[in-house]
C-alpha cells in the first residue's frame, strides 16, 4: 500500500512539476524572447487590410520571376495574403492562448509521441489543422469562379478534411485518403469518402482533380504515386493539384519515427525558383505531367503554447497530363 502511495506522489509531482515547466516557458516565450515586439507587430500587420501588412507579409509570396526557367515564367501567378488566411491567422492565435487546453495537448503529446505518430496524434486532440490555400486562391490557380462544378475530388492525404473543405465545394462527390485513424474519423464526421491507400487507383472511375498537398515528401514512392495519379485522371480535363515544400526534404513517417524513403527524390537547386524549374521541367515531365500553373503561399499550420502557427514555403502547381490538350469542363 505504501508503496503504491508513493508511486502515486511521484507521477503527480512530476505532473505538477513538467505543468510548471511549461507555464514557466510559456511566460518566456510570450515575454520578451522569442516573441518580441518585432513577432508581435508583424502579426498585426498580418491581419489588418493596411498597405504596411502587404509589405511585411510579401516574403511568404515573394518569387522572383526572372530566376525561374523560361517555360515556368509565364506559368506562375502571383498570389497575396488574403481574407481566408486572415481568419486561418486569427483562429490558430487564439487556439494558441488557451493555456489549459494547449496544456492538456503538450502532456499527451509527450506521453504519446515514443508510440504514436504526431499526425495521429494531432488527429486524436483535434489540434494541427493546416491551411495551404483559401478558396479565392483555389480558384485563381484552377482558372474557375465560385460556380464552377465537376464530378469528382480526390484529395490525397487529406488530414483532417480542413484543406478539402475549400476544395470540395465544387464537386458533387468528395472522396479522401489518409493513413491515420482519428483523420480518418474527422474524415468520416465531414461526410467525405474515406478510400484505402491502395483503393482509390482501383474504384473503376477517374476523378476531375485529384489533390496531393505536401504529400510528395512524405511518401515512400513519389513517381509511382504520379504515376497512379496520371491513370486516375479523367482523360483530357483532369488536373493535378499538388503542393511541394520547398527546400525539398523528403522524410516518411512511421510511428513516430522519420526514416529516409524507399526512392529518394532529389531537386536541384537552391532557391524558391530554382528548384520549381526543376520540378516543372525534369521531375513532372519524367512521369508525364506539365505544369498549367503555379504559384507560391505559406504552408500554414495551427500554432501551440509556444508559438501562434508554424509556416513553410509551398510551391502549389496545377499539372495535366503532357498528352491532353483540354481545358476544364465548363459548368
Amino acid at each position: 500500500m505504501c508503496h503504491l502511495q508513493l508511486r502515486t506522489l511521484v507521477f503527480v509531482a512530476w505532473v505538477l512539476g513538467y505543468v510548471a515547466f511549461l507555464l514557466s516557458a510559456r511566460r518566456m516565450w510570450t515575454g520578451k524572447y522569442v516573441r518580441s515586439p518585432l513577432v508581435r507587430s508583424l502579426f498585426v500587420n498580418m491581419v489588418s487590410e493596411s498597405e504596411a501588412a502587404a509589405t511585411e507579409t510579401q516574403e511568404w509570396y515573394r518569387c522572383c520571376p526572372d530566376l525561374l526557367g523560361e517555360s515556368v515564367q509565364p506559368l506562375f501567378i502571383q498570389s497575396h495574403l488574403d481574407s481566408g488566411t486572415k481568419a486561418f491567422l486569427r483562429r490558430s492565435v487564439e487556439k494558441s492562448g488557451w493555456m489549459f487546453t494547449q496544456l492538456y495537448h503538450s502532456l499527451v503529446s509527450t506521453v504519446l509521441s515514443p508510440m504514436v505518430s504526431r499526425t495521429s496524434i494531432n488527429g486524436f486532440l483535434g489540434r494541427g489543422s493546416m491551411f495551404v490555400f483559401s478558396e479565392e486562391q483555389f480558384q485563381q490557380l484552377l482558372q474557375i469562379g465560385p460556380e464552377w462544378r465537376a464530378e469528382r475530388l480526390l484529395d490525397l492525404g487529406a488530414g483532417d478534411g480542413g484543406v478539402t473543405e475549400v476544395m470540395g465545394a465544387h464537386f458533387r462527390e468528395v472522396y479522401a485518403t489518409e493513413v491515420s485513424l482519428p483523420m480518418k474519423w474527422h474524415l468520416q464526421r465531414r461526410n467525405y469518402k474515406v478510400l484505402d491507400i491502395d483503393e482509390w487507383q482501383q474504384t473503376g472511375f477517374h476523378y476531375d482533380v485529384i489533390s496531393c498537398l505536401n504529400l510528395l515528401d512524405r511518401c515512400d514512392d513519389p513517381l509511382h504515386l504520379l504515376r497512379d495519379i496520371k491513370r486516375s485522371l479523367v482523360p483530357n480535363t483532369g488536373r493535378l493539384v499538388l503542393a511541394a515544400v520547398l527546400p525539398f526534404q523528403p522524410y516518411v513517417e512511421v510511428g513516430g519515427q522519420w526514416q529516409r524513403p524507399t526512392e529518394h527524390l532529389k531537386i536541384k537547386g537552391k532557391t524558391w525558383e530554382e528548384q520549381v524549374t526543376n520540378l516543372s521541367n525534369e521531375v513532372f515531365r519524367r512521369v508525364g505531367f506539365e505544369v498549367e500553373a503555379v504559384t507560391r503561399l505559406p504552408y500554414l499550420c495551427e500554432g501551440d503554447m509556444y508559438n501562434d502557427y508554424y509556416v513553410l514555403d509551398d510551391a502549389v502547381f496545377v499539372l495535366k497530363a503532357s498528352d491532353m490538350n483540354g481545358t476544364l469542363p465548363p459548368i
